[in-house]
């Protein structure tokens, strides 16, 4: 699959694609005989997951410090595991604050709610 492709599916332009791939975010891509990107399963699952945390909020060295770990195969399971464990408090955290503000917003709409059904004056005409 060819950057523009992916770029499409994935819905990230081809210039964040090249620095994921430049920076360490992501692996290396295979070029076909042109020189041209080309995206097997593994890259697109590869952006799927850094995709994935770049939405929750995780940063670039995050993602290359978690790639680098992955290169260096089974001895860093443990470590990998505690990022991701260091990642997941994080969102649940922020996951939180989120349903507070959620649930703030949702009583004042409730509140304006009762007041706007229970208006008779001159603009409910």
């Amino acid at each position: 699959m060819k950057i523009k492709e992916v770029s499409a599916k994935f819905n990230i332009s081809a210039d964040t694609l090249r620095y994921w791939e430049r920076e360490g975010a992501i692996p290396p891509v295979s070029r076909d005989k042109a020189g041209y990107r080309d995206y097997d399963d593994e890259d697109l699952d590869w952006i799927t997951f850094a995709k994935c945390m770049r939405e929750a909020g995780v940063s670039i060295e995050y993602l290359i410090e978690y790639l680098t770990l992955f290169k260096q195969g089974d001895t860093t399971l443990q470590a990998r595991k505690d990022l991701l464990g260091e990642q997941l408090e994080t969102i649940a955290q922020r996951l939180h604050e989120i349903q507070h503000t959620y649930d703030l917003i949702k009583e004042k709409t409730e509140h304006y709610e009762a007041h706007v059904e229970g208006y008779h004056g001159k603009l409910s005409q």
